[in-house]
């Protein structure tokens, strides 16, 4: 077995992201974006107060991604805690944006001193990272997302892997239940770590 395994999102986890986006879509669009509804179907309105029909979602994320990734800032306590972790751990960060967009992300993430293999992906990140543990051969993995969708996915395709649900956006994590897949809720990285180095340490995830 090689060394234990980190597989963290980036956005709302590493960088800051829905918040710029709701100025972005006001300032561009006239859209406005309610931090306090779950989901972008819901929280994405209109100037009419209907919401933005569904096909037109990924469009805006992928003009936002093209256009405004320099409005992102770091989470606090982020690149720090890659650092510590990184000292005992191989560190990959899996985003939900497409392939188009890596060479932005990584150069993002190097504006912050954060210097890790990125992966890009659509949908489910189960099947991805059950292919990194196939790759790598890792002692223990600890899952990282804002989203329960994925730890959804990674229960179901990679079920010996720590998950922890994280939202660094204050505004939208007091909003969110905590992810039913997740073992554990933790929103803070400074609180994350000892989590995160404790269950790398401890091997594979138990049922």
């Amino acid at each position: 077995m090689n060394r234990p395994l980190l597989i963290t999102d980036c956005d709302e986890v590493l960088l800051h992201m829905v918040g710029h986006f709701a100025d972005w879509v006001a300032e561009a669009h006239g859209f406005s974006f309610d931090l306090s509804a779950p989901g972008f179907r819901n929280a994405l309105l209109q100037k009419d107060g209907q919401p933005v029909p569904a096909e037109r979602i990924w469009p805006l994320l992928d003009d936002f991604f093209t256009t405004e990734m320099h409005r992102q800032n770091i989470v606090p306590g982020a690149a720090e805690a890659l650092r510590e972790i990184g000292e005992m751990a191989e560190i990959v960060i899996l985003t939900n944006i497409g392939d188009e967009f890596e060479a932005g992300r990584v150069a993002q993430l190097e504006r912050f001193e954060i210097r890790h293999r990125v992966l890009c992906n659509r949908g489910g990140k189960g099947p991805p990272v059950a292919e990194l543990i196939a790759d790598m051969q890792p002692s223990a993995v600890v899952f990282v997302d804002d989203l329960p969708v994925h730890h959804q996915s990674v229960a179901a395709h990679a079920p010996d892997v720590w998950r922890l649900h994280m939202i660094a956006e204050p505004r939208l994590a007091a909003h969110t239940p905590a992810a039913p897949d997740a073992h554990a809720r933790i929103d803070d990285w400074a609180e994350a770590v000892p989590w995160i180095r404790a269950r790398l340490a401890e091997g594979p995830a138990r049922a």
